[in-house]
């Protein structure tokens, strides 16, 4: 399909800065998907805005990506507009005594440090989630007993259309990988967390044990998306798929980590087709030999 050479004007225009055909292989953690059209990276909240409109007014697709994690880009990549928050839309700071703000594009793990260095504790479960904090809030994060809902004190956001709005913990209805970010397609420009005062000593020691349990259980040595299955309800993905012999099933580069069997690890040149494949076989094998349905946690984006 021929591209859409008004977007690189408009763009210039706009002084926002952008690369045509970039792999997205190099901008996610499965090291795996297709090229960009126009992959664009957007330094402040004026400048997200005029893009989420200029995106709706002319019909062109566009995906926010943030550190590209939970995340599988199909072999032909995306097109349209590809964004990535940078400068003040991933920047955090201590806004009052108990509360933290950081730009959608914030790597989780800095807010952590910055939660930690200020004394504030109840966000060390996300310390070592490979994401930022506009996808984190999106699919309601969690690990190790905490979700980011637990923290979670309010966002501002675009609509699909460019509105800007508000939106509140209540507001977001959170659920197990789920709220009403995803479910209305909003950016998260930027989040608020209400956190408790603790000890800092106390809240490091928390965080390390935490990575400690992440790199003795998974596989942080090869590229991933992390958990590729949600927790089925009396029952955990991992278990089942083990279960069913398939801890080290291959299909191509794609793997079933012989470490943690809920992970899918790219082995070697594995593609989207690769991985597609396999969590299909895992998905029938299990659910024939359990009678569980595993649910895909993992978002699949682009062209075949």
């Amino acid at each position: 399909m021929k591209k859409d050479r008004s977007i690189g004007r408009w763009l210039d225009a706009e002084k926002i800065e952008y690369t045509e055909d970039l792999p997205l292989s190099g901008c996610t953690t499965f090291r795996i998907g297709g090229a960009a059209d126009w992959f664009v990276r957007v330094a402040d909240g004026e400048r997200m805005e005029r893009l989420v409109r200029f995106a709706s007014r002319e019909g062109i697709p566009l995906f926010l990506m943030g550190q590209g994690s939970n995340l599988l880009v199909r072999d032909g990549g995306i097109r349209g507009i590809v964004a990535r928050m940078e400068g003040e839309l991933s920047a955090y700071e201590r806004c009052s005594e108990r509360v933290l703000r950081a730009g959608g594009g914030t790597p989780l793990t800095g807010l952590c440090m910055l939660a930690k260095q200020q004394g504030l504790s109840g966000i060390e479960f996300a310390y070592g989630i490979p994401g930022s904090v506009g996808g984190g809030v999106f699919m309601n994060a969690g690990a190790y007993g905490g979700e980011l809902c637990d923290v979670f004190r309010s966002a501002e956001c675009l609509t699909p259309e460019g509105e800007r709005v508000t939106v509140s913990a209540e507001e977001g209805k959170f659920r197990y990988r789920g709220s009403a970010f995803a479910d209305l397609g909003l950016t998260v420009l930027s989040a608020e967390f209400e956190l408790i005062p603790g000890e800092e000593a106390t809240i490091h020691d928390r965080m390390k044990e935490l990575m400690g349990r992440r790199k003795e259980k998974q596989p942080l040595e090869f590229p991933s998306a992390g958990s590729v299955f949600k927790r089925p309800e009396g029952a955990y993905a991992a278990a089942l798929i083990e279960e069913c012999g398939l801890k080290g099933y291959r299909i191509g580069g794609a793997e079933v980590s012989r470490k943690h069997s809920g992970f899918i690890i790219n082995a070697g040149g594995a593609t989207c087709r690769d991985v597609l494949a396999l969590i299909e076989h895992v998905q029938r094998v299990v659910r024939e030999q359990t009678g569980f349905m595993l649910e895909r946690e993992v978002r699949i984006v682009g062209e075949d």
